[in-house]
């Protein structure tokens, strides 16, 4: 179940649903046992890979490559820079960067043929039955303990 809170925005003076995290993040222990469970890898094995897992993509990532994740999708590296910008093309070097950002694309998913095709996002394409954020939680099949009043989704 995803929750939403009643918000007002204070640009327009217009209210919005927004959407809600309720308890703590879901630990690489957490997603290491259920992994296990649905698979034929022990707990142990898939904890070790998905610690190596941000490293490995790092390095890639930091060789001007894109990372894609069969069932997840694509994690790239974009440069960020000075929002003045220069005036010619002769100025510009990698001086130039002051930050990283690592980008994410879902993978996208086809369903039928012709015009009737239709695509999905993967991590999206789930049914999300929305609730309206009391300030608790009825239950949760996590294993973590809910924080009380959640969080903010960014």
């Amino acid at each position: 179940m995803a929750f939403y809170k009643k918000t007002k925005m204070k640009v327009n003076g217009k209210w919005y649903p927004k959407s809600v995290l309720v308890g703590s993040p879901i630990s690489t222990e957490q997603v290491a046992k259920r992994l296990a469970a649905e698979s034929t890898v022990s707990p142990a094995d898939v904890r070790a890979v998905l610690t190596a897992l941000g490293g490995v993509m790092g390095d890639y990532m930091a060789q001007g490559r894109s990372v894609k994740l069969d069932g997840v999708g694509s994690f790239y590296f974009t440069a960020s820079t000075n929002k003045n910008g220069v005036d010619t093309e002769k100025e510009v070097t990698a001086k130039l960067i002051n930050g990283v950002r690592v980008r994410f694309i879902p993978e996208t998913r086809f369903r039928g043929a012709g015009k009737g095709r239709v695509s999905t996002r993967s991590l999206t394409d789930v049914d999300i039955e929305w609730e309206e954020w009391k300030g608790k939680v009825a239950s949760d099949n996590s294993g973590s303990t809910p924080t009380p009043g959640g969080s903010e989704h960014p």
